[in-house]
Parts: structure tokens; sequence; C-alpha cells
């Protein structure tokens, strides 16, 4: 199971679903074309959560006040079920996490960029606590390349700080290239320790300095 974060299109996800052992997972009711599960399937994701737990809070995407964290649950509950060798799932659990800690590090951001921070991780841990998901077994972040390098970013830096083999990165500037990069990268995908706690990999986030790791500025 692989979480697909940055520079993701629908006509990337549309190449990767041709290839060979490969699936695409989305979150029910997002209006992506690609590997849809039955109106049967869909009904039951939202009712139950990750380890056949009880998820009322995952509410259908008709719910005005989604939070967050829900589409990229609903998604890895849907990948759960796929039987292909790679299934590739562009919703995260963390996303909300990973854009605030983003941002906390804007010149721009002042205070209440620390505080939206602790906000989305106050409510994506309450849900993990839930089991309302677990992380996937790897994170591919996609990325272009740019001058001065990716910048901060969570997936590369304390994600990648605290578990190296379950973060990987693919640059390209080709989007014709993207497919074959990333299929080329999945092979490379090595077996590693499993993740820390996700409270501990938050405090690891708190205390991550965003230019400490090389592979966070390019």
């Amino acid at each position: 199971m692989v979480v697909l974060v940055g520079e993701v299109d629908e006509g990337l996800l549309a190449g990767l679903a041709r290839l060979p052992n490969v699936s695409i997972a989305r979150a029910p009711g997002d209006g992506a074309p690609a590997d849809r599960s039955t109106s049967a399937d869909a009904a039951a994701t939202t009712t139950a959560g990750v380890g056949g737990h009880a998820a009322s809070g995952l509410a259908t995407s008709g719910s005005a006040a989604r939070p967050g964290w829900q589409p990229g649950a609903l998604a890895l509950r849907e990948a759960a079920r796929r039987r292909t060798t790679y299934v590739i799932v562009p919703d995260d659990p963390l996303a909300d996490v990973a854009s605030r800690w983003r941002t906390m590090w804007s010149t721009s951001a002042g205070p209440a960029g620390a505080d939206e921070f602790e906000e989305r991780a106050a409510d994506v841990l309450a849900a993990w606590r839930a089991n309302r998901f677990d992380l996937p077994d790897y994170y591919l972040v996609l990325a272009t390349d740019q001058p001065g390098g990716i910048g901060p970013d969570l997936y590369l830096g304390p994600l990648r700080a605290a578990r190296p083999r379950r973060v990987a990165v693919v640059v390209t500037n080709d989007p014709l290239a993207g497919a074959p990069r990333v299929a080329e990268e999945l092979r490379s995908l090595a077996p590693g320790p499993w993740w820390p706690p996700l409270d501990e990999l938050l405090d690891t986030a708190r205390r991550f300095y965003a230019g400490g790791l090389a592979e966070t500025q390019g």
C-alpha cells in the first residue's frame, strides 16, 4: 500500500492504473474515475473503521463537515481490500497536517501557523487512536525539480528521518515520464522497520528543523 503525494494528477493515476499489478484506491464518492468500488462496498466502508472497528465518524462524502483526515482514511480502507502487488492511494490522512507543517515554516504565517498545525495534529491523532486509519506501507513523494529545492516537507523531513525506507521520492518535470518513473521506484521499495506510533512522529515533526536534511531541500 503506497500513498502517493505531491504533484499528482488524474493523468498520472490513469497511467499507473494501466500498469500490471498496480491498482488505484480512492475514497468512495470522491468523483475519481479510476478503480471505483461498488455502491455496496462504498456504503460498507463508511460504517466500518480500520480493522473492523465501528467508524461512525467516517461520514459520507456528502457531509458538510468532513474532517481533513477522512478521505485518506476511507481510501486506505479501500486499499486494504485490493489484491494487486502495488496499491496506489492518492489520498492521505496526514495531508492537512503536512500542509500546515509546511505553512508553519513560512515567514508570513506567524504564531497562527503553529496553532493551525497543532489543531490538525490533534484531530488526526484522535482519529488514529480511535482506529480510523493506520499509516500506509510507504509514502512516495512526486515532485518537480525547481530552484531552491522542494522546500519544507513533512514526508521528506520528519517522516523520512524517522523511517528512511518508508519514504521515497520521484523528481521529474516530464508529465509523460511520471508513470514509468513511479513504477521504477515501486520496484525498488525495500522493507524496513514499521512506523513508530503517530504521536511520536508528530512530536518529531514539532522538533524537526525543516532545513536539517539535504532531501528536504532538493
